[in-house]
């Protein structure tokens, strides 16, 4: 037979060369031997469901394990599946026999096939008791006897750890000094979330697992990742890359949804909820990490777990940072009585957690600037459903009426891709593509084309004008994810250095909502439109006001944000004062006004802009909310400078570099960085970078006034980099000046108060309750720049406004 495979002239060359034939032959044999052991069998696999008693297992992880076993059965593994948790033996396993009681076969196996695997599934798990170090050492010697008595060599150990976070470490301390497999088998461990509370206890938590696990030895899960829409993504961009290259970018999309509505409530579950909250829960996990899948660079090969997982990192990376003003929150009102209930509070108590939370994220880079990326979660909706949805620019005008239209090929007709994660009208998971946009390529041994269903209407459209396909066998989740374990594809799990990453995306503004009163809402479709939000700029606000029942009760104190705006009066010129995020949303507001005005009416606006910290909140919220600001036409200048490189972390065009620049787009030869960097010197006289920015600032700007300049106030009065240890640029001809502080860096350039006092506006912002002293002095003495510079600062024939939050004014 072995001759049979080689064509008639070599057969004709071997039988000459005899010895050739020989070694030829015994080669091959030994070769194809090695290949039927390596099916026949490839190692003993031991996997370990610690918690193997609760309701996640009950649920999920066992029927998927049984799944695992199906597929794998006869494949060339063994297995051992051992059920462990702290109950002890006798009542383990009768707990454990019942969950194993409901595990069943894909509807197309025959039941007589089916019956005989539950049964050798069955009779090869078994629960054990693991307590101590000792339990574990007998577990891992237990698994090393039936190795060898029964011929065997094992391939590795998965430990699956359904149980608390706060029982890792104790578990994972055993695992890796009692109970690892021998030198050549792999360890795997899986842990499900919550990965941390925030960026500081997930950092600690991955750093306790680390000094357990390597990084490829652990495994964290998010189910959703292994739901089959969500599983589908990457590879339906690969698959379909010709005609999604022109597509997936800024300038076709419009918005990106990713959705997770539920009808259910928190109870029974309010402990964990009171801890965690909605954002918590799924936006942050399930709904960040579908994010990333939708906006990462496709890599070359999709295949490559490093490579994805390293384009997913590069998504986070580019993601904007969250205001307060990126969210929307809100709460079912039994929420308040079933947490009062569960966990025994007074009737006084008062619930601020979420349970409704929609967030609006931006990617900043080339391919997604400026496109809007909804994430939206709650309990207690009108109803169950989970989607991505991707919605398209439409620029076609239709002349003809509806009516005439062919929905196969119209352009007039929504644009949309729609990854559809299950439940809702449709009831199952599906792929959705718009008829008129292309039809798509997928694997037709695993997805199928959906019949029409007339009447159904998704997404303001019926199914018939989608290519719409679904499943060829529905898979639960953690079945997919089990398989992925056992295989070792790590691209569907959360690496640390992943989790760290959303972490510190997701903790600022959990930090900034910590004290926000999310709206109340009746729950189902009672709520009607109450939740319904929309988005400006970088801004995320509900549609319509509340309704009067469900404001908050007087009961409750007032927060900040209840406060107005004040408007008064400071050393005779307008005050403007508010808690700090009022008064920087004030400020960038008055300053988009004024930079639309000139721009109107001159062409250009030219804005001279202060460094230090106080701005920093200034320039971000400028970034991030102001899509309308004339960047194009506006030329921006620094008020005064550091002497030190300007790449360095103390140059205050860095901090504006890093705050604003990065995330605007201004032309570069609209931007005018102080020259403090001459010659290979800083700050020299000889090299004359004041006189050079002086004239700079006359060829530029129409009798070298500004339309505004942005100042601040030091503890001593000065402003500026004007000091009143060093009085230079008080006065005086000079427009720009060299100066020296009494802090280093000491040298520093400098606006003269002269050219400060041409502007046509000058506004100056003051926050910190360490201000509040210079504040008052301030607000009595009269004009002594030489003693306070910015006593001194009245603009000519323009108009001084100052910006103070209440702890600089109030205290």
């Amino acid at each position: 037979m072995l001759w049979d495979i080689f064509p008639r002239n070599t057969r004709l060359f071997l039988a000459r060369h005899s010895g050739i034939w020989k070694m030829l032959r015994a080669a091959v044999c030994l070769a194809l031997l090695s290949c039927l052991q390596a099916q026949e069998f490839q190692g003993h696999v031991s996997i370990i469901l610690l918690g193997a008693t609760g309701d996640l297992a009950k649920k999920y992880l066992w029927q998927g394990l049984f799944q695992l076993y199906l597929d794998e059965a006869g494949k060339g593994h063994s297995f051992s599946f051992h059920g462990a948790a702290l109950t002890a033996p006798q009542q383990g396993q009768e707990l454990m026999a019942k969950a194993l009681e409901s595990l069943s076969c894909p509807k197309d196996m025959a039941p007589g096939h089916c019956a005989e695997l539950k049964g050798q599934f069955l009779q090869l798990s078994q629960y054990r008791q693991l307590k101590t170090a000792e339990d574990y050492q007998t577990l891992s010697k237990d698994i090393e006897t039936q190795v060898q008595q029964e011929g065997l060599w094992e391939a590795g150990r998965i430990f699956y750890f359904s149980v608390p976070p706060f029982a890792y470490a104790d578990i994972a301390r055993n695992i890796n000094s009692s109970c690892r497999p021998g030198p050549g088998a792999w360890l795997r461990v899986v842990f499900e979330k919550p990965f941390g509370h925030d960026h500081l206890s997930a950092q600690q938590l991955a750093s306790e697992l680390g000094s357990f696990f390597q990084e490829e030895e652990m495994y964290r899960v998010d189910h959703y990742l292994g739901k089959q829409a969500v599983a589908q993504i990457l590879s339906f961009r690969d698959q379909n890359r010709k005609a999604l290259d022109g597509l997936w970018n800024r300038h076709h999309v419009e918005r990106v949804e990713i959705i997770m509505k539920e009808t259910v409530d928190a109870e029974g579950r309010t402990s964990f909820y009171e801890e965690y909250g909605v954002i918590r829960d799924t936006l942050q996990n399930h709904l960040t990490e579908i994010l990333t899948l939708v906006a990462m660079e496709l890599p070359y090969d999709i295949s490559s777990s490093a490579a994805v997982l390293q384009h997913k990192l590069q998504t986070f990376q580019a993601l904007r940072g969250l205001q307060k003003s990126s969210a929307v929150l809100g709460q079912y009102q039994a929420y308040r009585e079933q947490v009062r209930r569960e966990l025994q509070r007074p009737d006084s108590f008062h619930s601020l957690t979420p349970t409704f939370a929609g967030v609006l994220v931006h990617v900043d880079n080339l391919r997604w600037e400026g496109v809007p990326f909804i994430l939206m979660s709650g309990k207690a909706l009108d109803e169950r459903v989970g989607y991505i949805r991707i919605l398209f620019k439409n620029r076609a005008y239709c002349t003809q009426s509806e009516r005439h239209w062919a929905s196969e090929q119209n352009r007039c007709l929504p644009q949309q891709i729609i990854f559809y994660i299950g439940h809702g009208e449709l009831g199952h998971p599906a792929i959705l593509v718009s008829r008129n946009l292309f039809k798509p390529s997928l694997p037709t041994q695993s997805w199928k084309e959906v019949q029409d269903r007339p009447g159904l209407h998704l997404f303001g459209r019926p199914l018939s004008d989608y290519y719409a396909y679904s499943p060829v066998r529905e898979r639960d989740a953690y079945s997919t994810l089990l398989a992925h374990i056992f295989h070792g594809r790590k691209e569907s799990f959360i690496t640390t250095e992943n989790l760290l990453a959303s972490w510190i995306f997701w903790t600022p503004l959990l930090g900034s909502l910590a004290n926000e009163v999310p709206r109340l809402y009746p729950g189902g479709v009672e709520s009607d439109h109450l939740l319904d939000f929309e988005f400006s700029g970088g801004q995320l606000f509900f549609s319509q006001q509340p309704l009067e029942l469900l404001i908050p009760g007087p009961e409750l104190a007032p927060r900040p944000s209840d406060f107005q705006v004040l408007r008064a009066q400071y050393r005779e010129s307008p005050l403007i004062s508010a808690w700090p995020e009022e008064l920087i949303s004030k400020l960038a507001n008055d300053i988009e006004a004024t930079a639309v005005q000139a721009v109107r009416l001159f062409g250009k606006f030219h804005l001279a802009l202060s460094g230090g910290s106080s701005p920093i909140a200034l320039f971000q919220q400028l970034a991030t909310g102001h899509y309308s600001f004339p960047w194009a036409h506006t030329h921006l200048w620094l008020v005064d400078e550091r002497c030190v490189p300007l790449s360095d972390p103390e140059s205050n065009f860095q901090g504006l570099q890093a705050h604003l620049l990065q995330h605007i787009r201004v032309p570069y030869y609209n931007i005018h960085p102080m020259p403090v960097h001459l010659h290979q010197r800083l700050c020299a006289e000889e090299d004359q970078g004041a006189q050079t920015y002086a004239s700079e600032i006359s060829a530029l700007v129409a009798n070298s006034s500004f339309d505004l300049v942005l100042l601040g106030m030091g503890i001593d009065g000065h402003t500026a980099s004007l000091f009143p240890q060093s009085p230079t640029g008080l006065d005086g001809e000079q427009l720009v000046v060299l100066t020296q502080s009494p802090s280093r860096p000491h040298q520093r350039m400098s606006l003269s108060l002269p050219l400060i006092n041409r502007a046509k506006k000058v506004a100056v912002l003051v926050m910190g309750k360490i201000k509040r002293e210079i504040t008052m002095l301030v607000s009595r003495v009269g004009h002594e720049p030489k003693k306070w510079p910015i006593s001194g600062v009245l603009p000519l024939s323009g108009q001084l406004v100052w910006y103070m939050d209440y702890e600089a004014f109030l205290g």
